[in-house]
């Protein structure tokens, strides 16, 4: 599933297209994706002016001045540019004023798009009401993601560390990718419950989430299996891994075999050496 730095990839790569454009034209090619697309869509996004692209979460957000159109990319999804000819898994087509057509392509169909009219939430960004954004925690590249924040939300937890950094009402956006490469930098067992973990590691582990997430947009992401830049071209941040998917090769700090073990049905990929 495209985690944070997949999102803010295909977001940044969308902006240039979408910002400024108003949508010319819809074209609905299916019912929905993983849940019926919202009703009157077509005539909700024709003659939108886009205004703004931005993320929350593992979510993209389209934000125009009828409304926003809020955007998950499931486990398949992706954006294609240049999309004049449609291709199978092209579920939802925008036609730019500026006669560019994006697609929103979905193999799997596990994405969904969701919309709030422009009157709706209160929020500065509109989205305080959608739901699925009720309970989430503060985005971990955002200011509130402190070393104080994060201390407080595991103050007491019995809950290994690593499931409790995969909770997105702690941390908003954090995928198994992530969590197992800033839990490697900041030398902290996954299995260590989260209460126990010192402050001081509990600060290196703040930096390096933010220092794994900027690193994996810079590199557009990581491509497992689906995911694609909005130019077609894979993430490459998979090439920079040090523990995620490496079972029994050597720890790139110390040597030692990287180890599997099974969390909450999720692997987790650790050094039992460096990581306490």
């Amino acid at each position: 599933m495209p985690e944070l730095p997949e999102v803010e990839t295909v977001v940044q790569g969308l902006a240039p297209h979408l910002v400024g454009q108003s949508v010319a034209e819809v074209d609905i090619r299916r019912d929905g994706l993983r849940r019926p697309f919202p009703a009157d869509l077509r005539q909700r996004l024709t003659g939108a002016r886009i205004l703004t692209l931005s993320r929350r979460a593992k979510y993209g957000l389209i934000t125009s001045d009828r409304g926003i159109l809020i955007f998950h990319l499931g486990m398949s999804g992706r954006w294609r540019i240049d999309a004049q000819i449609a291709e199978k898994h092209d579920h939802l087509r925008l036609l730019t004023s500026a006669g560019m057509w994006l697609a929103l392509n979905d193999a799997r169909r596990f994405g969904s798009v969701d919309w709030l009219d422009a009157d709706l939430g209160g929020a500065e960004d509109g989205t305080r009401d959608f739901a699925p954004f009720a309970a989430l925690g503060p985005e971990p590249l955002g200011p509130d993601f402190t070393a104080d924040y994060l201390v407080a939300a595991l103050r007491a937890r019995g809950t290994p560390i690593k499931n409790l950094l995969l909770d997105q009402s702690i941390v908003a956006g954090l995928g198994n990718i992530y969590v197992c490469e800033a839990l490697h930098i900041a030398r902290i067992s996954p299995l260590t419950r989260g209460g126990d973990v010192p402050r001081k590691n509990i600060t290196s582990l703040v930096t390096a989430i933010r220092h794994v997430l900027t690193a994996a947009i810079a590199a557009g992401g990581s491509t497992i299996r689906d995911h694609r830049q909005i130019s077609g071209e894979l993430g490459y941040f998979s090439h920079s891994w040090r523990v995620y998917g490496r079972t029994n090769q050597p720890c790139p700090t110390c040597a030692a075999p990287i180890l599997r073990h099974v969390q909450s049905g999720r692997s987790s990929f650790y050094c039992a050496k460096c990581q306490k």
